[in-house]
């Protein structure tokens, strides 16, 4: 309750120094970090405490010592700089010296003025730089100074540096990571950067062994190309194909042979999404009937599918009868207008997509094409697959599956190693699913009427080979014809075992007398969840450097005992060593998503969907909250499960809703075992009239 300057007084008192106000506490720990009033109250009991200049007078000194004419000094001072900024007390004093205008004229002169020093001390210019760049990233990273202020030539430097440095891997990552941050928080600077770097000059260190580098690059490639203007992103598309970029990520990192990390992970998904999204264009543009370049597309499909059967096209024949037999061509290839196709393709989506899909299929699998057009075009009317309106199908079920136009998340980490195998990858995965879709149709007898059915399977079929990550194309087409109708069939009936027969009224009368038990076995399996406690990633605007904390609650359901934590636990962690709690009698309400203190004031977050779907605040006292972001979306359900039923509200969530239908149809299989192949009548069988005489009972007595 004190406040911390008089406790710092009494310290100095304590030891006869004056000056008290140029003292402060930091931790004694590897991380220094300095103790304020806002940080006060996470020092864990224990904690060792250094006395120590204040943050001001450091920043002063440090400020001071890193100008020294003596190399050794300098080097001393910066390496302490690199040190101390990750402290967000230090950073703030030190950026109100101007430190970093200082630091950045250090790298722009830098070179220079130690070019001579540089042949005589090569080592001890690269830590200086490497110590500089740290320092740099570390204090702008707390986001205290806008990114807009630094200058071309400063920018040439880091520039220079990714293409000088790289067998220094501490420098290269430092100047990757400045790149990275600022094309991406400032749009002047992603112009500048854009000029000064080549997507040439990055891909070499693709080609190297050390991994966080590579993800470090392609971070930056995918921070110029998610800032890229419109118009500019498919130039730099073409860029990034013709220095192979795909096929050099492929072999140096998807297929190299150690393991790929999440940050990484997310990186590959980054570039995945944003190659993607160059097919919006296309799907949001209506075909125009009138743009002859277009309708070309349609003529050409036919051709391919029916010109080796028809007569030469010479003048014979009137136009008449050329215009009935297109319309008939038309109406094979399965197009719902048979007159003029071009009006199927002015739904968006899939717009215009569909039909460079469908131009591709016939060009580069002539075979395929032909057959799939003309085995329908032959087969009685019922039960042919129409061509041009499954494809127009298939294109927007595909975008929807790889969320074409839509951001990337900044959570996820779900990329596919077959869509970096082939330059035309989308195109490719349009053949192979519009066969499966032909065969489908065939397995399943469908007829049109049947359409959207078949659509469901197809769907179903391509996410569940999509599940498993096939590495290639090929694996994907071997898992797609292990996965026929049948087997769907087959996978659906074992998850759905006989629903008809749990809707007659005795069942479903048994099922309300059964729910009590369930929902209540559920509450105690989730409060039992809530006991062994989960770790939880602390919200911070830098996905680098992860800071945990843990919570659970007492096991008299009375307290919710939580506290940070250095790394990622194994295993649970004891009450004790969790310093902070939480009386469940003082929670006020629960509250999830959007209505979370903690995703209203993040400005950044704002487009993440995924985040703002895992979050979850607890509310006490008058302003008091707890903020979680849950890992995954089973433990925000065991977590939002579990404070309800702590509070004796209702349980609401998915997974409480899957686990007791599951329980349900459990428990009652078992109860009507004895039942087997016994018609259960709908209504009860009739009471029996009452006997003429009661002489058949027997009075023991």
């Amino acid at each position: 309750k004190k406040p911390l300057s008089s406790i710092i007084k009494e310290v100095c008192d304590g030891w006869s120094l004056a000056n008290h106000d140029q003292f402060a506490l930091q931790h004694a720990d590897s991380s220094n970090f300095y103790i304020t009033e806002k940080n006060r109250n996470e020092i864990k009991n224990g904690a060792i405490l250094r006395l120590t200049t204040s943050p001001a007078q450091n920043a002063q000194q440090l400020h001071e010592r890193i100008q020294s004419s003596s190399m050794d000094a300098k080097l001393e001072a910066l390496k302490d700089l690199a040190n101390y900024s990750r402290d967000v007390t230090f950073a703030q004093e030190f950026i109100n010296l101007d430190g970093i205008s200082l630091l950045t004229q250090m790298v722009e002169s830098g070179t220079e003025r130690y070019q001579k020093l540089q042949k005589i001390m090569k080592p001890c210019f690269g830590d200086m730089l490497s110590f500089t760049l740290t320092a740099f990233v570390e204090l702008m990273d707390h986001g205290i100074v806008s990114w807009d202020t630094f200058s071309v030539a400063f920018i040439k430097k880091i520039a220079s540096y990714v293409n000088k440095f790289a067998s220094d891997i501490s420098i290269l990552q430092r100047s990757l990571a400045i790149l990275e941050s600022m094309v991406l928080n400032s749009h002047d600077l992603y112009q500048k950067v854009a000029q000064e770097i080549t997507i040439g000059q990055l891909i070499p260190h693709l080609q190297g062994t050390d991994q966080e580098i590579q993800t470090y690059t392609v971070a930056v490639i995918n921070a110029l190309f998610l800032k890229a203007p419109d118009d500019k992103r498919q130039e730099m598309a073409n860029i990034l194909a013709q220095k192979q970029l795909r096929s050099i990520i492929l072999s140096h990192v998807i297929r190299a042979q150690r393991a790929i990390n999440n940050e990484m992970a997310h990186q590959l998904y980054v570039l995945q999404v944003l190659t993607f999204n160059l097919l919006e264009d296309r799907m949001m543009t209506k075909m125009d009937p009138q743009d002859q370049s277009q309708r070309d597309i349609i003529f050409e499909l036919r051709r391919i599918a029916f010109d080796a059967e028809s007569e030469p096209n010479n003048s014979s024949g009137s136009m008449e009868k050329r215009k009935s037999m297109y319309t008939r061509d038309y109406k094979k290839l399965g197009f719902i207008n048979h007159v003029n196709p071009a009006m199927d393709f002015t739904q968006t989506p899939p717009g215009m997509l569909a039909l460079d899909n469908m131009l591709y299929f016939a060009k580069h699998h002539q075979d395929a094409y032909i057959r799939i057009v003309l085995e329908n075009s032959s087969r009685e009317d019922k039960h042919e697959c129409p061509f041009g309106r499954s494809s127009i199908e298939l294109t927007k079920m595909l975008c929807e599956i790889l969320k074409v136009g839509e951001l990337p998340s900044e959570t996820c980490n779900d990329f596919h190693p077959m869509f970096f195998t082939h330059d035309r990858s989308f195109e490719e995965f349009f053949c192979i699913c519009i066969q499966l879709l032909n065969k489908t149709w065939k397995e399943m007898r469908a007829t049109s009427e049947d359409f959207n059915k078949v659509m469901q399977v197809v769907k179903e079929q391509i996410m569940r080979a999509l599940t498993t990550k096939p590495s290639s194309l090929d694996q994907f087409k071997s898992k797609l014809q292990n996965l026929s109708y049948t087997e769907i069939l087959k996978i659906r009936q074992s998850e759905r075992m006989n629903q008809e027969d749990f809707q007659s009224r005795p069942i479903l009368e048994l099922k309300e007398k059964i729910q009590p038990e369930i929902l209540e076995l559920i509450k105690q399996q989730r409060l039992n969840r809530l006991v062994e406690g989960t770790c939880f990633r602390k919200l911070n605007s830098r996905r680098r450097q992860d800071k945990f904390w843990y919570c659970r609650l007492s096991p008299n359901h009375k307290v919710l005992h939580y506290g940070d934590l250095e790394e990622s636990p194994q295993g649970e962690v004891p009450h004790d060593s969790l310093q902070d709690k939480l009386p469940v009698a003082d929670i006020k309400a629960v509250v999830t998503g959007k209505d979370c203190p903690h995703m209203k004031e993040k400005g950044a977050l704002k487009q993440n969907k995924e985040v703002l779907e895992l979050a979850f605040s607890i509310l006490y006292d008058s302003s008091g909250q707890l903020n979680f972001i849950a890992p995954d979306k089973h433990e925000y359900c065991v977590w939002t499960d579990g404070l309800n039923a702590l509070l004796g509200k209702d349980m609401l969530s998915d997974l409480t809703r899957n686990d007791l239908d599951t329980l349900l149809s459990m428990e009652i299989k078992l109860r009507l075992l004895d039942l087997e192949n016994i018609q259960i009548p709908d209504a009860p069988p009739p009471i029996p009239k009452e006997p003429s005489n009661y002489d058949f009972v027997y009075d023991c007595n």
